[in-house]
């Protein structure tokens, strides 16, 4: 297979579609095996490739969801390893199951919303709850829109944000 790069022809978002085809391919051959039911479906997200598992029944995939996500995000780190081993390049691929990253996401949103309240009434920096890169991610990405400053402290997996008053 040809890695997809501007100089034959492929464009960024024609990689990212490959990379979301080929996650595709792995990922339903994991359903078979699994005697999962469920359809993918691709899309290119913020330069990234957006791949989800959904299905009617979204109970019957909270195995592959896990206990806050912690099977997602192994399912995901092992899916960007099957778009790397064909493309040769390391990808940075999103996976969501069932709409769990979906729904995680909004309650980040809130929960962040709240930080940032809490900071700009009190003038200090308040410290979240230990979160996934993904999840930090999130956060940082509502702080920096409210015009506030954040930073990640700790070790995983105990890595946190802290939001903080904004620079002068």
């Amino acid at each position: 297979m040809t890695n997809p790069t501007p100089e034959n022809g492929l464009d960024r978002t024609s990689q990212l579609e490959e990379e979301g085809e080929i996650a595709a391919d792995y990922l339903e051959e994991l359903l078979d095996i699994a005697d999962l039911d469920g359809d993918i479906d691709i899309d290119v997200r913020h330069g990234r490739a957006a791949v989800e598992i959904v299905a009617e029944d979204k109970g019957s995939l909270k195995h592959l969801v896990g206990r806050d996500g912690e099977v997602l995000e192994a399912l995901q780190d092992l899916t960007r390893l099957a778009v790397q081993a064909r493309t040769g390049e390391r990808s940075r691929l999103m996976l969501d199951v069932a709409g769990f990253r979906a729904q995680r996401r909004t309650e980040l949103t809130e929960i962040a919303e709240k930080a940032v309240a809490q900071v700009k009434e009190s003038g200090s920096e308040v410290a979240l709850d230990p979160l996934n890169a993904f999840e930090r991610k999130v956060v940082h990405d509502v702080v920096a829109a409210a015009g506030l400053a954040s930073d990640s402290r700790g070790v995983e997996p105990q890595r946190y944000v802290v939001v903080q008053p904004a620079s002068e």
